[in-house]
Order: C-alpha cells, then sequence, then structure tokens
C-alpha cells in the first residue's frame, strides 16, 4: 500500500519500517526466463538434474534475479510524498548474498528507511536497508542497502 505523506512528514521519516511486501512465489519459469534475458544458464539455475547434484540439492534463482525483484516487492508498500512525479532507482550501496533461493520457495521484502534527505529542490533521496526474507527460514536471501530517489514537484 502507498500512503501519501506531506512533504514534512517524508522529510521526517527516517527510521520507520514499512510493511512487509506480500509473499512471491519464485518458480522454474521466472528462473529460466531471467536466464534467458540476461545469458546466464549456469546449471545450479537451469537443469533441475543435474542441479539435484550440486549442494543446493535442485536449482536456485540467480542472486540478481532476487534483487531485481526488489523494484517490484519494495513497490507494494512505498510511503511518498505528495507532489510525486516519479521515483528513480538510484543504486545500491551493500549488497549480500546471504542464502539461496530454491525453486519453489517464496520471498518478500522488508524495508527500513534508514536517511531520508533533500538532494536538490525537488529531489529526495532514501537510503533504505531491504531485507529479502525466504518462507519458513531464519536466514534471509539478502540485505541490501537501496537507494531511491523521489522527484517532486
Amino acid at each position: 500500500m502507498t500512503v501519501i505523506v506531506s512533504l514534512n512528514e517524508f522529510a521526517s521519516s527516517a527510521g520507520r519500517e514499512l510493511e512487509p511486501s506480500d509473499w512471491l512465489l519464485i518458480d522454474q519459469e521466472r528462473v529460466n526466463q531471467f536466464a534467458s534475458a540476461t545469458n546466464d544458464h549456469q546449471f545450479i539455475h537451469v537443469d533441475p538434474e543435474r542441479a539435484a547434484h550440486s549442494p543446493f540439492g535442485g536449482t536456485i534463482a540467480h542472486g540478481f534475479l532476487t534483487l531485481s525483484l526488489l523494484s517490484y516487492l519494495n513497490a507494494q508498500n512505498l510511503i511518498v510524498p505528495e507532489g510525486l512525479v516519479m521515483v528513480i532507482n538510484y543504486g545500491s550501496n551493500k549488497i549480500r548474498y546471504l542464502q539461496p533461493v530454491s525453486i519453489g520457495e517464496r520471498i518478500r521484502s522488508r524495508q527500513k528507511l534508514l536517511v531520508v534527505s533533500q538532494k536538490k529542490p525537488g529531489q529526495w533521496m532514501v537510503k533504505s536497508m531491504v531485507t529479502v526474507e525466504i518462507e519458513n527460514k531464519k536466514k534471509p536471501a539478502l540485505v541490501a542497502e537501496i537507494l531511491t530517489l523521489y522527484m517532486v514537484q
């Protein structure tokens, strides 16, 4: 859910934890499509029979697939300022892949806003700590410090 707030409230939202996203199933078709889009056809991602004999016991999602899904997952729950024109992915400071996501598992994201600062008039930079959880697992798939630019009028 997107919550629209005043610019003053948005500017003081550092430290706020947002609701987690919905769970998203990671299936073999999604992984295969990502492999085709990126030309990364390593067997641990696309060959279930061969991957069954790997330390993972089956195929796993690409780490970059999990990372790229943050655009979708994080957009489910946002705090945005009034007058928002667009939101731009500005980059990442730190990314750590802590546990592979196996085919058939579900993931979701959790966001904590760390810093909200005005970059220049009409541009607000948000640094968030994002955790991608795997359903029924204690260890997350990844943690990342994500930068997002909010353009307002």
